[in-house]
């Protein structure tokens, strides 16, 4: 029987302590069972530009491993362009991608779930969790992560999306295409396929460490989202305007019709307080509505600059020196 291959791409930042643990889980899940039996395996660590020894940890676990490669970034370019580029470094005759974190709390030894629920005939599969141990600040990201992806990318709403997922090789393949700065994992895998399922695992306690999330970083991942795989902000721009007109042209209405009909009890109130707050809400709401439209056509502008997602400073396999950024593509460009 001719084994399917499997590539886990691991994006990695800050886990010179975790790292070595999450793949020996890997090789220790993998090589047993029925999983040996019906899996190879290769494993691609793509490190962030970690200001810690992560960078050396990936160094001594390819000079252990047969299967493990190291991509090394230039400077920090998020997650998502991590997982992009592990896309682009993995096996020519992989079969399926399975995409978890470095810090040890999606569990690898429940991802015979994961393939298990993809030979059910889906597409894509994205572990769930009925209890995240992650802080509030992480949890109410999550929370707006959904809501966003729900509203914007049109996500099913009873699917929960996570960082552990696995998917088909042909979905990474039309991911890859996507050359432009800025990717959203998420976004493109929605665009490409409707048929993704949720395997319920246990999301770990985090042991050592923080999360490298902070309040910018999801910010600008939720701008990523907004703007490059969805217009329906500007759509909401347009009927906000809308609304804001007709009710503007209709206060005036109002107004001509008390003054014509002399429905003032007296003098006609000067209403400045009321005026200025009117003005104010409306200049507010042109400025986010010329911001979004901005963030649109600098987005345009910097793709046609040819902005890179990402840019790999070395890669890193065992018996072979590091090779070159410029032997090495660097996000499409």
């Amino acid at each position: 029987m001719v084994k399917e291959k499997i590539s886990f791409v691991i994006p990695c930042y800050c886990s010179e302590k975790t790292l070595p643990s999450v793949v020996n889980e890997i090789d220790d899940t993998m090589n047993q069972g029925e999983l040996q039996e019906k899996y190879r395996y290769e494993i691609i660590l793509v490190n962030d530009a970690s200001p810690d020894q992560t960078l050396s940890v990936i160094e001594s676990l390819v000079k252990q491993k047969e299967n493990v490669t190291g991509v090394h970034f230039s400077r920090n370019f998020g997650q998502h362009a991590a997982l992009m580029a592990g896309f682009r470094y993995i096996a020519a005759d992989s079969d399926l991608v399975v995409c978890l974190d470095d810090d040890g709390q999606t569990p690898a030894a429940e991802v015979g779930k994961l393939l298990q629920k993809l030979e059910e005939g889906y597409d894509a599969v994205y572990a769930s969790y009925a209890h995240k141990r992650q802080s509030f600040f992480r949890n109410f990201g999550s929370a707006v992560n959904e809501k966003m992806t729900r509203i914007m990318l049109g996500k099913p709403k009873e699917l929960q999306v996570s960082s552990y997922f696995a998917v088909k090789r042909f979905l990474v393949n039309e991911m890859v295409r996507y050359e432009a700065a800025y990717p959203y994992v998420i976004g493109l895998l929605l665009r490409s396929t409707k048929n993704i399922a949720n395997v319920p695992v246990n999301h770990r306690a985090r042991e050592v460490g923080s999360s490298g999330y902070t309040m910018k970083k999801l910010l600008s991942l939720w701008f990523n989202g907004f703007t490059n795989f969805s217009i329906k902000p500007l759509r909401i721009a347009t009927v906000m305007g809308a609304v804001l007109a007709l009710v503007g042209f209709l206060y005036g209405t109002f107004t001509i019709i008390k003054v014509l009909f002399h429905l003032y009890p007296g003098q006609i109130p000067t209403g400045w307080a009321s005026t200025i707050s009117i003005l104010v809400f409306i200049g507010g709401m042109l400025m986010l509505m010329i911001g979004m439209v901005g963030e649109y056509i600098g987005r345009i502008y910097m793709t046609m600059n040819a902005q890179p997602q990402y840019v790999v400073k070395e890669v890193i396999r065992k018996d072979t020196k590091a090779e070159a950024a410029e032997d090495v593509p660097n996000g499409g460009h």
